[in-house]
């Protein structure tokens, strides 16, 4: 019996695919969710500046936002090489398909057993 069926490995492959996918969408939307607190922290710091609060307040507050703002474009780099590794896994998981299915088909096709055939008969050279 060999170690990873076809079938096996495209189920592995495609929920690699699936479960990197989730994540740079989870990562994009905390990112975005980052953004936004930046920006209500930024827009809480000149109300309290427009109230005349103290300068140290306001100052903290406006530090607060650049260091949001800061988190946030760090994120935002992270999501965009969490979509580049979500293009990659498809690529993986289509080549799979591409590169195995042939090989399936003609093992289902076979009018002979080929359950024990030594898999170094299937490799390219």
């Amino acid at each position: 019996m060999p170690d990873l069926t076809y079938t096996q490995l495209v189920h592995a492959v495609e929920s690699h695919q699936v479960a990197t996918a989730r994540s740079a969408e989870a990562i994009r939307v905390r990112a975005q969710a980052l953004a936004d607190y930046a920006t209500d922290t930024r827009t809480d710091a000149k109300c309290l500046s427009a109230m005349s609060v103290d300068s140290d307040t306001f100052s903290e507050a406006e530090q607060l936002a650049r260091n949001l703002d800061g988190v946030s474009d760090a994120v935002v780099a992270y999501a965009s090489a969490a979509d580049t590794t979500a293009r990659c896994a498809k690529a993986a998981a289509d080549q799979a398909r591409t590169t195995h299915s042939g090989i399936q088909e003609a093992v289902s096709r076979a009018p002979v057993d080929a359950t024990g055939v030594n898999r170094a008969w299937f490799q390219q050279q």
